[in-house]
């Protein structure tokens, strides 16, 4: 019995030759008969009918032919033999299942058939393709077994492609590469095949279920036949006639879908279905076509529903990467993050338009601040009344409170956003550091093209550290720590931030303010870490100046009280001695204390003798030190004693009144004026100013807090006016002043801490330009004397870069400061070998 190729006669045996020698017959007449019974057992085998065959008989009858040099003969009389059995045997039930139908579904394109006549139709073809194709390959392997010693005795020829290759592409050549004529046109079979096959899965994609073994075994008949009888791997029948219309077809498949999927507008729809339609074809190429085809299949799936309209998808209204990001679509945007991950390492689109989209909810929120009114309290959270009364009235805030408010309110804004893309990127784009780059330099990019960025950042670590930290855990403040650091990180302009923020840190230690002494010394040390010594170097002063102050002002009243003076006891002094370097000029005074025209205020003869007495115990161990005394800043309070009001029986003015006021120095300058005048006396401007010689700014500021506000208002002016004091109003002390409270404080109003106008923040902005020119020439010499000799390029481009940490600087006034350096001959022009401009340091 014939068991196939490689049967059990082949395992753990050897095939011996005949053991006695064949009678020498005709050799014609030998190998017909030999060739014979071949024949006859070439048609049992398949007829189905080989089961009485003797497998070492017929190999018998192959060996003697191969002895007798007639191998060739037999090898072609083999291929004659399947040839004719296929013409005669196996092409006409082929042809049967071709119908006209058939082509005109699959090639033609012709609509009109339904879906499950076409299916069927389909399948009928296929089975009989496989049928035809596993009954050739099963009696070739057979065949090929009679035949072994064919091949192992036919070495005379090793360019003869072998008898089981030859037999099996006997089905390529006469079935599948046969010609069928209808209606004048010819159609191979395999390419019916191949449509057929493409229409079965196309249904599929439809949402039809078709058979996949049965597409899988016609796939796996391309993969196991070749072009050629020589078998090259890259010949398979699957790689040259099926593979190429099969993705031409995926293509135009898919095309058609995600043009449809655009008309519709839903971005989430496409998502999901490009996901979807990703893992389908995976799948398919394991279960229904071929492993080998995934690569190319998922390239096609990647162009058509990725690449070619992604920028589609990510700018459609409501549903595009806009609304994903808006709306917190963090599914949306992870399956966005993977498909885009697919067709794009760097992420090019994803990035544009992420980045795009950070700098407008940017502006956004700077468009959010200009719109908000700030002049009375926000509001968050509160209840209407339920008990009929009136809904309080929101409390109207000062100019500071309102740029306070609005700091805040913008710097909150701004880590809101941080924190909700800082989310996204963790959930819904892995943490990719590309994405992470771009949404960096967008942060910058918005934070830094508002022009207050770095006062805001400023006030609002002003407002945490004087109250915002008040009641919080460790961790809450190291929370608010990081907020500021994380915003001044993306700031350009580090020189201003510098700026605003010594000045408030001025004002938080001189009125101490600070709500933690050890807060704000953390705080300066995380600057300290992120940007460097110089950038803290003054700030630190500001706090060796405090604690030198608190040691100086213990060590002088230690000195009063052993000289026992009681007079100098009735006043309590508390001095604060500051480095003019460390310090703001604001606070310093309006032209700093090198201007030698600036007006010195006449103290009262008690602070005078005061002063005269700590600047002689400051001088015994401080030789030559200068101290000029600043009233902008100080403060002083002063008990007042306002008298019964005659006529009066009842109420507070019906008895004297004592109250504790809290001033500015020139407040307290100014009402020590109103000690020795008359009841009836009123003093003019000009009077007060001539006999404090305050500044004139200065003195408008102090006689508006003390006359203008109702509740605190200790002076009476004569016109009544609500605007600011100015030349020409009469003052007198307000006998009945009355107030609910023991201790008052009196709102001061100096160029120390109030707010910038826009004018005022104008001479601000060229100040800082100022100082940048002198820190630009510093660094440009610091360069030339170390390089003595650079090109123009060069030097501008190395000036940028030890810049970078402080600010950005443009590179005009680089070109401006290099032209000055050289009219003040620190440099001259030069050219290098080259003839490229250069310059050389002179000094």
């Amino acid at each position: 019995m014939i068991s196939g190729r490689g049967g059990s006669m082949m395992r753990g045996s050897r095939i011996r030759p005949p053991r006695r020698p064949v009678a020498q017959a005709g050799t014609v007449d030998e190998f017909e008969q030999c060739w014979e019974k071949l024949r006859e057992a070439l048609h049992d085998i398949h007829t189905r009918n080989a089961g009485n065959l003797s497998f070492e008989q017929l190999y018998r009858y192959s060996y003697k032919i191969v002895l007798k040099k007639a191998g060739q003969k037999l090898y072609e009389r083999v291929k004659e033999f399947e040839a004719q059995w296929f013409t005669d045997k196996v092409m006409p039930p082929i042809f049967a299942l071709i119908t006209t139908s058939l082509i005109s579904v699959t090639l033609e394109d012709v609509p009109g058939t339904s879906v499950v006549e076409r299916r069927a139709m389909g399948e009928k073809f296929l089975k009989g393709i496989r049928t035809s194709w596993e009954n050739h390959n099963m009696s070739m392997n057979m065949i090929t077994d009679i035949l072994m010693y064919l091949e192992r005795g036919g070495h005379q020829d090793q360019n003869r492609p072998s008898i089981y290759a030859v037999t099996i592409g006997l089905f390529r050549d006469h079935i599948l590469r046969s010609k069928f004529s209808q209606n004048g046109s010819e159609y191979e079979v395999i390419n019916i095949l191949n449509a057929t096959i493409i229409e079965q899965i196309n249904m599929e994609r439809e949402g039809d279920v078709i058979d996949k073994a049965l597409l899988r075994s016609c796939v796996s008949m391309l993969e196991d036949l070749f072009e050629t009888d020589d078998e090259r791997e890259h010949e398979q029948l699957y790689l040259t006639a099926f593979e190429v219309p099969y993705l031409n077809s995926t293509r135009a498949f898919y095309r058609a879908e995600c043009e449809k999927l655009v008309r519709e507008g839903d971005a989430s729809a496409w998502l999901r279905y490009t996901q979807r339609r990703l893992a389908e074809e995976t799948g398919r190429c394991h279960t229904t076509v071929s492993p080998s085809s995934l690569q190319k299949i998922m390239k096609v799936l990647e162009d058509e529903l990725i690449t070619n309209h992604a920028d589609d998808f990510f700018n459609l209204e409501g549903s595009g990467l806009k609304a994903m990001i808006d709306n917190d679509r963090t599914e949306d945007l992870s399956i966005l993050y993977q498909l885009v991950s697919r067709v794009d390492s760097k992420k090019l689109k994803l990035r544009k338009a992420l980045g795009a989209r950070v700098i407008g909810l940017g502006r956004e929120i700077e468009q959010t601040l200009n719109d908000t009114d700030f002049s009375v309290a926000q509001q968050t959270g509160a209840e209407e009344p339920t008990d009929g009364t009136e809904k309080t009235k929101p409390k109207t805030l000062s100019a500071s409170a309102q740029q306070t408010a609005a700091a805040i309110k913008w710097v909150d804004d701004v880590l809101a956003l941080k924190d909700k893309f800082d989310r996204l990127w963790s959930t819904c784009f892995a943490e990719d550091l590309v994405l992470q780059t771009e949404l960096t330099k967008s942060f910058a990019d918005f934070i830094n093209s508002f022009s207050r960025s770095s006062e805001f950042v400023s006030l609002f670590i002003d407002d945490n550290l004087k109250r915002g930290i008040k009641g919080k855990t460790e961790a809450e403040v190291d929370t608010v720590l990081d907020q500021a650091i994380t915003l001044l990180r993306y700031l350009n302009e580090k020189d201003k931030l510098e700026q605003y923020y010594q000045k408030h840190l001025a004002r938080r230690l001189l009125h101490a303010k600070s709500e933690s002494q050890e807060v704000e010394q953390e705080m300066i040390s995380r600057m300290k870490r992120e940007l460097g010594n110089n950038f803290t170097q003054k700030f630190e002063g500001m706090f060796r100046d405090m604690r030198t102050s608190k040691e100086t002002t213990e060590q002088y009243r230690d000195h009063i009280r052993g000289l026992g003076d009681a007079d100098e006891k009735q006043i309590d002094l508390n001095i604060s001695v500051l480095a003019g370097n460390n310090w703001p000029k604001e606070i310093m005074g309006r032209t700093g204390l090198a201007d030698g025209g600036r007006s010195k205020a006449i103290y009262p003869r008690e602070i005078q003798a005061l002063q005269d007495s700590f600047f002689k115990f400051y001088s015994i161990n401080r030789n030559g030190r200068v101290l000029t005394w600043v009233g902008t800043v100080g403060t002083a309070d002063i008990k007042c004693v306002f008298p019964k009001i005659p006529g009066k029986t009842t109420g507070p003015l019906s008895r004297e009144r004592r109250y504790e006021i809290n001033v500015s120095t020139y407040g307290m300058i100014v009402l020590m004026l109103f000690n020795d005048i008359a009841e009836d006396e009123w003093l003019s401007f000009e009077d007060v100013q001539e006999q404090t010689n305050i500044p004139q700014p200065d003195l408008i500021n102090v006689l508006t807090s003390l006359s203008a506000i109702k509740q605190y208002r200790v002076l009476l002016r004569e016109s009544q006016a609500k605007g600011p004091a100015k030349p020409g109003d009469r003052f007198t002390f307000n006998r009945e002043f009355v107030s609910k409270a023991i201790k008052i404080k009196i709102p001061s109003i100096s160029a120390a801490n109030r707010v910038e106008n826009d004018e005022e923040r104008k001479e601000t902005e060229q100040k800082n330009e100022e100082t940048r020119s002198y820190i630009v020439d510093a660094a440009i010499v610091r360069i030339m004397k170390q390089r003595r000799e650079l090109g123009h390029s060069q030097l501008i481009t190395e000036v940028i870069q030890v810049l970078a940490s402080r600010f950005q600087p443009d590179i005009p006034l680089i070109k401006r400061r290099i032209e000055a350096l050289i009219g003040r001959e620190f440099l001259e022009r030069a050219e290098l070998a080259d003839g490229t401009p250069a310059y050389q340091y002179m000094a």
